[in-house]
């Protein structure tokens, strides 16, 4: 049996968990602006707080900054995985759903937390899906739900 078959093996028994939350991490100001710079996306309502407070209440983070953010934000969840034999890397493979529902405003506090949803052996790699929330500090409706595929690669 290959390592990748063992890893999924391991894995599969995963769907479903519950891997818990991240820390909180504050969505400021600077960082949206900077972003609004990188992305050349200047929209009013994320650098410009007197035209955005009618609005939003103030400025809000743009959506692909808070989706950026997975990275930091899902770092800090621990994640209990078995030994796995043979790994030769980790990559980013994408996303199959991506839904933005409530905007995070400047200063606002977000955390991800994480369910693994599905895992599937894709010849000498696994993926694992994992069903990302972040969520907003007093907010009743988190700012996205993404699913977000990681693929596991294996020596043959």
């Amino acid at each position: 049996m290959s390592n990748a078959a063992k890893a999924y093996e391991l894995l599969k028994a995963r769907e479903g968990v519950d891997e818990g939350h991240g820390d909180w991490f504050e969505i400021t100001q600077e960082q949206i602006n900077e972003f609004a710079d990188c992305t050349i996306d200047h929209q009013f309502i994320h650098i410009d707080a007197q035209r955005a407070t009618p609005v939003f209440g103030g400025t809000i983070a743009h959506g692909f900054l808070t989706l950026s953010m997975l990275t930091h934000l899902t770092a800090s969840i621990e994640q209990d995985l078995p030994a796995l034999d043979g790994v030769m890397m980790g990559i980013n493979y994408g996303f199959d759903r991506v839904r933005f529902l409530n905007p995070v405003r400047s200063g606002s506090r977000v955390r991800t937390r994480s369910v693994v949803g599905s895992v599937e052996l894709k010849g000498a790699a696994v993926n694992i899906t994992r069903v990302i929330t972040v969520e907003i500090e007093g907010a009743s409706k988190p700012a996205l739900v993404a699913e977000w595929i990681g693929r596991i690669v294996f020596d043959s």
